[in-house]
């Protein structure tokens, strides 16, 4: 288990190699792979000079050889074979490495010393130049230990072959120094190109490593935040619903990011569907109205949510769906989304439930509230119609009529239908209802009602068992507070509660696999846990960062260069199978090509010097070499002109366009590609030019050029043998230079290694400068003929090189691949939270969305009391009329669009900065609800001056007169004459969220109220308004008519008036 904060951290955050899960991902992607390929190298080798030794030599003349070499091939296959059947060998890695060292110099020791009393300073330099190569790029060390154990290699072999040629050879001490100075060149060479080779490899390697974590960090957060998301948003609308509009809202984000043209449609989409045989259920609480007024913000949502809450559970219990809550109206639907046989009762069962549970806080808190409940059973239109703030909800004639039920019904009883008695059979005794008597549209229609006898009723009055209030005790305390108080004891499910208790993201695939985590032993010893909620959940993400790393390596391994099977690759050539990607991957820049060239210019630079020290110092060498030095300082200069000549190119042209040039080096694959093949071309001429342009000499040749007699470092017996040798080394030194260009193609490196070890190969088995035997000694090892020995090295320098350039493509391939495959899975989780954002703020404003979400929800109550908030009510009373239920228009599911696109319009006019401080609240039926001033931090409304909290009026009634000019327009188009009835308030509101199952924000109180009766009692086309709402208006430039005192329920006779809305269109002009 990771300790806490081991893979969660940021940028700045401490991040070592040394951490356990990188140890594992290096050990897989790179170590364990490139120890296999050493071991197979080094196998194939030594049975290559088993299999030449016996066919040239005499076993009994070289024993030892021949058993130290049987030897290392029989360790080495022991070790491959055991790192290919265990991985746990992993914590012996760096022994491997130890022994395979250890393995090597025997050999290379061995080879020296066998059965020889005449040594070369040549002998065996290109087998210690293998050993050091190998050490920094296919042994397990680290930098530092590959340093020191390359350094021991390379001054192993110089000294000991300094000391023995001292002793033993003829030469002179000056052939003798310039060979040792050669020899020292190319293990210098040696160590610096491995050492840059590492350091590139490990740099990749981590910062691969470290952008995986990265992507698997940011993909559990997104998956913890699609998941909050995801709850919040179905615990608000049904799933059928919610997955409907994000695929809708999937396919409009691939439209505009594809930059594809919309398709043509005249109306906005329109979520609703039909469903017959439903009984449809409203609930009003009597009396609470009353009690509401004397709560403070807290009591009101926290006795709101109490009640609804004790509702949904209600409902659940009876299969009822609660569509909305308007105010302390409560209504629901039996029947959906799947339809029930025993609809009706479900329905009449939730009723008298209800009726009972508020019987109970009546009986045991003494306030006087009851609850009214009428059903009917029918047909209803549901599902969500504009484009802001959507909520669930249901239309049709049969819906309009269980609103009346409930309105003409009688407290505390159940009013049902004639047919939803049908339904009920006789499952319940009914009575005569009367709702004729107490509602004109029953008598018009002439519906016949009756009331719900509750069995609980009558069992009670049976056994004489009159339930006692318990409320002497309280009877000080508001009612508010004995309600609050008794309510708190249900303990009803707060809202989204379910999303503060939210699993580990991983738990269900973890648990499918089956399998125990493998845990990484680490310094952290506590294993505590954390009461602190936000330290357990980031201790989860840690766990699944963990868990998906571990999966990630355990696919790496899986995977195989060699094999070919991938479905991302196209067989042992690695192309990607997708073109694009391919293409990509060709056309990345290389951001360290630059060091690529320097470090050929210095493999260029040995080249020269061992030339230097050991060829003839001829005017064809210093004339070839002249021109391979400009060419290499040009194209340098190119490279590094952005750097050197930056400050010099204001001045000059030349230069800067140069420059220009050089900060595209990186970036541009037709002019780093050329470049390169050049670089790599000269340097692989240059180490055999001037030994192929000499042509056959006999060994006593004395040669003389035009400018003077070539000076000759050694004997003249001797110097064709040396010069070829060290010739062959500078050819080895010059793969060695093509193999530092890491991410350069792959073909391209193969093909020109694989010309020049052609042409190598002819050269130097064709332009003979000696005898097959050196000195014609039979008894001298085949390992140390200056022939074989350029022919074996040549070989096992090109196949280890082609080998490794093959590993190390497939490392950039991969890099390619995930970096795409996580930027694609990004993408698509962006889209995702996206989609989720979009359908959060069309259902919650968004400071509410973020109080329930993200690293800082909250599990508290949401409810806020503002000072001052305007609110409107802007209704259209004629759709009720132009809505009719016909075949025709599909059952009214034509009208529903209709209104659908007159909600839409008005909810786009919300997108404009103008109303960006209006917040839509709901609508009910054909009945828009919006307030201004929401937006405003509770608490910092007495610190805004009051023109910015009155400028909140003018913006609202700027709204109310461009819902009026889009009515308009809809009416031209669709042939109708319908109009707006707007009324707006201003005051102190209470807004909340309310409601477990699904959870609605609104907003209460008496400013409310009153905005809901300045529109009932408004007038067709006009925008009513208080007596203080207009002197406000007046004081902001709109003119306002006096209606006179109208009568408005519960408050009495009210002076109201209209906004003279001619004036105020151009009065408004100037409040942006």
């Amino acid at each position: 288990m990771p300790a806490k904060g081991k893979y969660f951290f940021n940028e700045t955050d401490d991040c070592r190699m040394s951490d356990p899960l990188y140890e594992k991902y290096r050990y897989t992607s790179q170590q364990h792979p490139l120890l296999l390929l050493l071991l197979f190298i080094a196998i194939i080798f030594w049975t290559t000079l088993i299999i030449v030794f016996f066919t040239t030599e005499e076993a009994h003349n070289h024993l030892a050889f021949i058993i130290a070499v049987c030897a290392a091939l029989v360790i080495f296959a022991v070790m491959y074979l055991l790192l290919c059947i265990e991985s746990l060998f992993r914590r012996w890695l760096t022994l491997f490495g130890v022994m395979i060292w250890v393995c090597f110099l025997i050999v290379g020791y061995v080879s020296l010393f066998e059965r020889e009393n005449n040594y070369q300073l040549w002998d065996q330099v290109p087998f210690f130049l293998f050993i050091i190569f190998t050490v920094y790029t296919m042994l397990p060390f680290g930098m530092r230990g590959a340093v020191v154990i390359s350094l021991l290699s390379a001054l192993s072999h110089i000294i000991v072959l300094s000391i023995m040629v001292s002793v033993t050879s003829q030469e002179s001490k000056e052939s003798i120094l310039f060979q040792l100075f050669a020899n020292a060149v190319v293990f210098l060479c040696g160590n610096l190109m491995g050492a840059f080779h590492k350091r590139q490899m490990q740099v990749a390697s981590w910062d691969l490593y470290r952008y995986t974590l990265k992507c698997i960090q940011v993909r559990m957060k997104l998956k913890i935040e699609k998941r909050q998301q995801e709850n919040l948003l179905l615990s608000i609308l049904p799933a059928h619903i919610s997955m409907e509009m994000k695929l809708a809202i999937i396919e409009r984000l691939k439209e505009t990011n594809d930059n594809r043209q919309m398709h043509d449609n005249n109306f906005h989409s329109l979520y609703v569907k039909r469903h017959q045989n439903v009984s449809i259920l409203y609930a009003d609480i009597v009396g609470f109205t009353r009690l509401a007024s004397d709560c403070s913000p807290k009591e009101l949502v926290v006795m709101l949510n109490e009640l609804f809450g004790k509702f949904d559970q209600i409902a659940k219990e009876n299969e009822c769906m609660r569509i909305k809550i308007l105010g302390d109206c409560y209504y629901c639907v039996s029947g959906l989304p799947v339809s029930l046989p025993v609809h009706a009762r479900n329905c009449v069962k939730m009723g008298l439930d209800m009726c009972e549970a508020i019987k109970q806080v009546r009986e045991a808190t003494g306030v006087d509230i009851n609850m009214r409940v009428g059903i009917h059973s029918g047909n209803v239109l549901c599902g969500v119609i504009g484009l802001r703030k959507w909520q669930y909800d249901v239309w049709s004639h049969d819906v309009s009529l269980a609103n009346r039920m409930e309105s003409a019904g009688v407290p505390g009883r159940v009013h049902i239908t004639e047919a939803t008695l049908n339904h009920l059979g006789k499952a319940y005794e009914v009575e005569e209802g009367n709702g004729h008597l107490r509602d004109p549209y029953l008598e018009s229609m002439n519906i016949k009602t009756y009331l719900v006898v509750d069995p609980r009723s009558k069992q009670c009055i049976a056994n004489n068992h009159l339930p006692k209030t318990r409320v002497n005790d309280g009877l000080k305390m508001r009612a508010s507070v004995r309600m609050t108080r008794y309510l708190e004891s249900w303990g009803a499910a707060r809202p989204f509660a379910h999303l503060n208790h939210r699993e580990s993201v991983s738990s269900d695939s973890s648990s499918s696999q089956g399998k125990q985590r493998k845990e990484i032993p680490l310094s952290s010893t506590g294993r505590q846990r954390n009461s602190d909620r936000n330290s357990s959940q980031k201790g989860r993400i840690e766990e699944d960062i963990y868990d998906e790393m571990m999966s990630t390596i355990e696919g790496l391994s899986s995977t195989n260069p060699w094999c070919g099977r991938s479905d991302d690759f196209c067989g042992f050539s690695l192309i990607f199978a997708e073109p694009s990607l391919e293409k990509e991957y060709r056309t990345i820049p290389i951001l360290k090509l630059k060091s690529y060239f320097a470090c050929a210019s210095f493999v260029f630079l040995c080249i020269f010097l061992i030339q230097m020290f050991v060829m003839p110092k001829t005017a064809k060498l210093g004339i070839s070499f002249g021109i391979v030095a400009v060419v290499i300082v040009l194209i340098l200069l190119v490279c590094f002109a952005e750097k050197c000549m930056k400050r010099c190119s204001e001045s000059w042209s030349f230069l800067r366009h140069l420059c220009a040039i050089s900060e595209k080096v990186e970036t541009m694959p037709l002019l780093r590609l050329p470049l390169a093949v050049i670089t790599i071309g000269a340097l692989l001429i240059i180490a055999i030019f001037n030994f192929a342009t000499e042509g056959n000499k006999p060994a006593n040749f004395t040669g003389s050029n035009d400018l003077g007699a070539a000076t000759y470092p050694f004997g003249n017996t001797t110097q064709s043998c040396v010069e070829e040798t060290y010739y062959a080394y500078c050819c080895i030194l010059a793969f060695i230079a093509c193999s530092v260009f890491l991410q350069i193609s792959f073909e391209l490196k193969v093909l020109l290694l694989s010309i020049a070890v052609t042409v190598y190969l002819i050269i130097f088995n064709t332009l003979q400068h000696r005898n097959l035997r050196f000195y014609g000694n039979s008894t001298r090892l085949f390992i140390k003929e200056p022939r074989i020995t350029t022919n074996l090295y040549l070989v096992l320098f090109y196949i280890t090189l082609i080998l490794l350039a093959k590993q190390i493509d497939y490392y950039c391939r991969l890099d390619c691949l995930w970096k795409s495959k996580f930027k694609k899975e990004h993408e698509q989780f962006e889209t995702m939270e996206n989609v989720n954002r979009l359908l959060l703020e069309n259902v919650l404003p968004a400071h509410v969305a973020a109080y329930f979400i993200g690293e800082k929800r909250n599990e508290d109550w949401y409810h806020q009391s503002y000072d001052c908030v305007c609110v409107m009510f802007a209704s259209v009373p004629d759709f009720k009329v132009f809505y009719t239920e016909c075949d025709v228009n599909k059952e009214g599911l034509e009208c529903l669009r209709l209104l659908n696109e007159i909600i839409a319009d008005f909810d786009e006019l919300l997108l404009k900065p103008k109303f960006s401080g209006v917040e839509k609240i709901k609508t009910i039926g054909s009945t828009y609800m919006a307030a201004a001033g929401l937006s405003v931090t509770p608490g910092q409304e007495n610190s805004q001056d009051k023109e910015r909290q009155h400028a909140h009026i003018g913006i609202m009634v700027e709204y109310g007169i461009a819902l009026m000019s889009k009515l308009d327009g809809i009416n031209r188009h669709s042939f109708n004459n319908f109009r707006l009835r707007i009324g707006i308030n201003h005051g102190p509101v209470i807004a909340g969220v309310i409601g477990a199952r699904k959870p609605q924000y609104d907003i209460w109180g008496n400013t409310v109220n009153v905005a809901s009766r300045m529109e009932s009692t408004g007038e067709l086309g006009k925008i009513q308004v208080t007596e203080e709402t207009s002197k406000i208006l007046q004081e902001l430039g709109y003119s306002c008519e006096c209606r006179g005192l109208i009568n408005v329920k519960g408050k009495g006779e009210l002076r109201t008036y209209f906004v003279c809305t001619e004036t105020a269109k151009f009065q408004g002009m100037g409040l942006n």
